[in-house]
């Protein structure tokens, strides 16, 4: 049974929660990690979501996102993630956190202090089918723009913090 490490608002541990029922109505605030990488093309590289993902299923979003396991150091835990989802392991450099809140439908949400990496990678991408049903390196630009005219393909948390990390690039 995988675990989320609950959270205060400046990101104190106050227990453990069975992941699903974190993630029920209300959502308990919990610790998570959301990586960006980019090549040296100036592409960022998405991912479409699993369709049977309980939250956001075959909507697009950032290279990966998850949540720590218990006394595991974020930036850790978002490269195992990395490379469990996507097959790829590269430095990455902490950015900054955001909490957000967001509703997925009458059950399911989301409520998150999530940490927020980037990474630089131009190899190959192995996705693991069970996490994710799609990939793209995508022109930066053309994905900003595409997030302003579809905005519903987009997870909430990938919409929230996308600005803030292409400050980081410039």
């Amino acid at each position: 049974m995988e675990k989320v490490v609950l959270v205060d608002a400046e990101d104190n541990e106050l227990g453990l929660e069975e992941k699903f029922a974190a993630h029920r109505h209300p959502a308990k605030l919990h610790r998570a990690l959301s990586v960006f990488i980019v090549n040296d093309k100036n592409q960022m590289l998405i991912q479409k979501r699993n369709k049977d993902k309980k939250t956001w299923p075959g909507f697009w979003s950032n290279t990966c996102c998850s949540h720590p396991r218990k006394d595991e150091p974020v930036k850790m835990a978002a490269q195992r993630r990395l490379e469990e989802e996507l097959g790829i392991t590269c430095n990455l450099d902490y950015l900054f956190s955001f909490i957000y809140d967001a509703k997925y439908d009458s059950v399911w949400g989301e409520n998150e202090l999530d940490h927020v990496f980037l990474g630089r990678h131009n190899g190959p991408v192995k996705p693991n089918p069970e996490e994710v049903d799609d990939f793209a390196f995508v022109d930066i630009d053309r994905l900003k723009n595409d997030m302003e005219l579809n905005p519903k393909k987009y997870t909430p948390w990938f919409k929230l913090c996308f600005n803030r990390v292409l400050n980081h690039l410039n």
